[in-house]
């Protein structure tokens, strides 16, 4: 894939997925995070990630992992972004914490993970896909437990009653 593909895509994935949470988050009466959903991925930092190890069909952060060992663009982008759960990691006395994620930046990280699987899976994407990733990755095994569970929870309203009405009750959880 040239450079201009890359560029192109990159910008054409970013900006789709930024949609498709702001709809979420709107769904979920989120406006304020749903609006300003991830504009740290316009930033130079992460769109230079972006476009070097852009593939398509998964985040380029994965990419620039394993060539360097670590993502410069996902470092600066989860500590910007506080609907990931890396954001709410505190070092005190010495000792690396997982602290509860407020519940607004929770619902906001659904809308995140939902429209993640909806643009890289496409057509393949089901209500369980967001769930099956969490349950199949690592996320919940370093979360603050009660995050985690919440999480969960969320997800599995997804998986057994549908995007809408699972939304709903979401919304409705304060």
């Amino acid at each position: 894939m040239n450079l201009f593909q890359r560029v192109t895509g990159h910008l054409s994935t970013i900006t789709r997925h930024k949609i498709k949470v702001t709809q979420l988050c709107f769904k979920m009466g989120l406006y304020k995070q749903g609006l300003l959903h991830d504009l740290s991925k316009y930033s130079w930092v992460e769109l230079s990630a972006g476009f070097k190890y852009y593939q398509g069909d998964r985040s380029p952060i994965d990419a620039e992992k394993k060539a360097l060992g670590y993502s410069l663009g996902w470092l600066h982008h989860k500590g910007r972004n506080k609907h990931h759960w890396e954001y709410w990691l505190d070092r005190t006395k010495g000792v690396l914490e997982c602290v509860e994620m407020p519940k607004n930046y929770l619902k906001e990280s659904i809308c995140d993970r939902v429209a993640a699987c909806m643009i890289y899976q496409k057509d393949k994407y089901t209500d369980e896909s967001a769930y099956n990733y969490f349950m199949n990755g690592t996320d919940k095994d370093y979360m603050h437990p009660n995050s985690a569970a919440l999480m969960k929870t969320y997800l599995t309203w997804i998986k057994e009653k549908g995007l809408d009405e699972a939304f709903e009750m979401i919304k409705a959880d304060v």
